[in-house]
């Protein structure tokens, strides 16, 4: 795990990126926060009234010396995100209603990211991933040719990093997303130095059952061979068949994954909930993530049971998503 994080500081080295973390007032976001200002690869920029979070910090021994500290109730460019957040939801929120949200540290720090003050988001440690996403998808957006986001996690275990994707997000996605998820998660695998060969699972492989379930996951593999020729991708796979070789000879001797897959697209939430923290607890891989894909700048949610040093690697993460 050292091995992944120490690549990632390596690219961040004299590039530091500024991060927002809306939740300034919890203990994990101030005891991280204060080690990655030290350590200096992230710049962190807190939400919230700059004493209170200061105080908070000094009851916990900590130093927000290099820790800048942003309040939606002074900020003095408020009036001017108000008004790009109206121009962004296109008539869908009055100036007052626009103030209203802005106040929500949610919303505030997402209007950060999207004005360029901030180039990530980190949040999820005290609000819903709900609370996390909304925003983002509302003012960030999707890139072009990605209708919904998806989470993935990088299983890790010692040398060997694999993607797991969508065990986050989507809980019954269609052909279209998962051959969206597909593709996303490929350019994700590649930011972990993971050279991607996407499987596209389900409990048939090659036509060895053929069923709705089934024939989604067919045509999401030729959707996602349309839209990236380029890829080495395919399916529908049972995991066995994706994963080990002489499965592979036997039950897919045609295909271009040869048992050597190290991104999967699971076909439902479902499935991949219940597949990577199968991996983590029985496997002894360490679980990153969730993390956030899609977007068109790097927004992260954590979870709620999260502790500094979660939030201090996911901070990471989202910063080298930024590069």
């Amino acid at each position: 795990m050292s091995n992944l994080f120490d690549t990632l500081k390596g690219r961040l080295a004299g590039n530091a990126k500024r991060i927002v973390f809306p939740e300034g007032s919890d203990q994990r976001i101030l005891e991280a926060t204060s080690r990655l200002a030290e350590d200096g690869f992230i710049q962190p920029v807190l939400v919230g009234k700059k004493e209170e979070l200061e105080q908070n910090a000094a009851e916990l021994n900590l130093n927000l010396g290099k820790v800048e500290c942003v309040d939606p109730e002074s900020y003095p460019e408020f009036d001017g995100m108000v008004e790009q957040f109206v121009e962004r939801r296109k008539g869908k929120a009055t100036p007052e209603k626009a103030r209203q949200l802005l106040l929500d540290e949610n919303y505030f720090g997402t209007m950060l990211v999207y004005m360029g003050k901030a180039d990530g988001l980190v949040s999820g440690a005290a609000h819903s991933t709900a609370d996390t996403v909304r925003p983002a998808l509302q003012i960030i957006k999707t890139k072009p040719g990605i209708k919904k986001t998806s989470g993935v996690f990088i299983m890790v275990r010692e040398d060997e990093r694999y993607v797991f994707a969508d065990c986050a997000i989507n809980i019954n996605p269609d052909s279209q997303d998962l051959a969206e998820i597909a593709l996303a998660s490929a350019e994700t695998a590649a930011l972990f130095d993971i050279d991607p060969r996407v499987a596209m699972l389900s409990f048939s492989t090659k036509g060895s059952a053929n069923s709705e379930e089934t024939d989604k996951v067919a045509e999401a593999v030729k959707i996602a061979k349309e839209m990236k020729p380029s890829l080495t991708l395919d399916g529908e796979f049972q995991f066995d068949a994706a994963f080990v070789p002489s499965v592979a000879e036997k039950k897919a001797p045609n295909a271009d994954i040869k048992g050597d897959a190290n991104v999967f697209v699971f076909p439902g939430l479902e499935a991949g909930n219940i597949g990577y923290k199968i991996a983590q607890r029985l496997g002894n891989f360490d679980a990153v993530g969730p993390i956030l894909q899609g977007l068109n700048q790097p927004v992260n949610d954590l979870s709620r049971g999260c502790n500094a040093d979660d939030v201090y690697k996911l901070a990471i993460i989202t910063a080298a998503q930024a590069l």
